[in-house]
């Protein structure tokens, strides 16, 4: 080559220089953070679609490829955001971990304009990448633990211990209350006293049936005999289902007080007693 020929070459590349010089412009990019990263991390970068124009349309997306040792190039795209403005957005991912925290470069790279022939310039930008495993062999590298907070636990203990009194002062005045609602109905309902009296006495003893009698008369307000049993029915129809015992029991008083004597088949006054307290208890809840 002659030294004519190469004068001619470098003024060719020179004079191609000027002409993409003034063909290029600064680019708008949102470069991502610069700290931070580990093996398989997404690094995301953003650049302004924008010329002279207004209408910059690239000739071609960046490639996907492996663009150094450490970063491989994804699909690129372009997104539109709400002001109307369009970013071409490149992703990069780590594809390698250092043994110890590196600082490594997003390369630099450049798109053209397919109509005018404008071109961006993107400039590299450095990132920091973290080891996976940690290699500090003095714990003065490594960051301190997390005092735990301490939490007053006297408050709670207190609220608790009064809870637990209110509790039982609770419990033990509802067992005393139902201990003498119980006690009261021993001595007020009539079948009630009449079968705490049974308790004590022979039920075949006369005065078995004349206590039983006393609280047939107290339930109906009145005497009764066996033509007047239909006032206690009336007065407490809860009697109902012993009716026919009743009826029975009116039946042998009568003909073992006033007739020839202890009739056969004498009813148990106890049972017949116990089966009225348990209707009258029910009535009364």
């Amino acid at each position: 080559m002659s030294v004519r020929t190469g004068l001619a070459l470098l003024a060719l590349m020179a004079l191609t220089d000027a002409l993409a010089a003034q063909h290029s412009s600064p680019a708008i990019v949102e470069q991502p953070r610069a700290f931070g990263y580990v093996i398989g991390d997404v690094i995301m970068q953003r650049v302004l679609l924008t010329n002279s124009r207004g209408d910059f349309k690239p000739t071609a997306m960046p490639p996907v490829q492996r663009v150094n040792i450490w970063l491989e190039r994804r699909a690129s795209r372009i997104e539109k955001t709400s002001d109307g403005r369009h970013w071409l957005v490149v992703d990069y991912q780590l594809i390698n971990a250092p043994p110890a925290l590196t600082t490594v470069q997003l390369p630099a790279w450049a798109i053209v304009d397919q109509a005018h022939g404008e071109r961006i310039e993107i400039p590299s930008a450095p990132i920091s990448v973290a080891p996976l495993i940690s290699h500090a062999s003095s714990a003065d590298q490594l960051r301190p633990d997390r005092e735990p907070s301490i939490i007053d636990t006297a408050p709670a203990r207190a609220r608790l211990w009064l809870w637990s009194i209110a509790l039982g002062v609770t419990l033990a005045a509802w067992l005393a209350w139902l201990q003498w609602r119980n006690w009261r109905d021993s001595h007020n309902q009539p079948f009630a006293r009449a079968l705490h009296h049974l308790r004590h006495i022979d039920e075949t003893a006369p005065e078995a049936w004349q206590a039983v009698h006393r609280a047939f008369d107290q339930t109906a307000g009145r005497v009764l005999q066996t033509e007047t049993l239909p006032t206690l029915f009336e007065r407490a129809p809860h009697l109902q289902p012993q009716r026919a015992e009743i009826e029975r029991f009116f039946a042998q008083s009568n003909e073992r007080f006033f007739g020839a004597g202890s009739p056969g088949n004498l009813l148990s006054v106890r049972a017949l007693c116990r089966e009225l307290r348990r209707i009258e208890r029910r009535h009364e809840q």
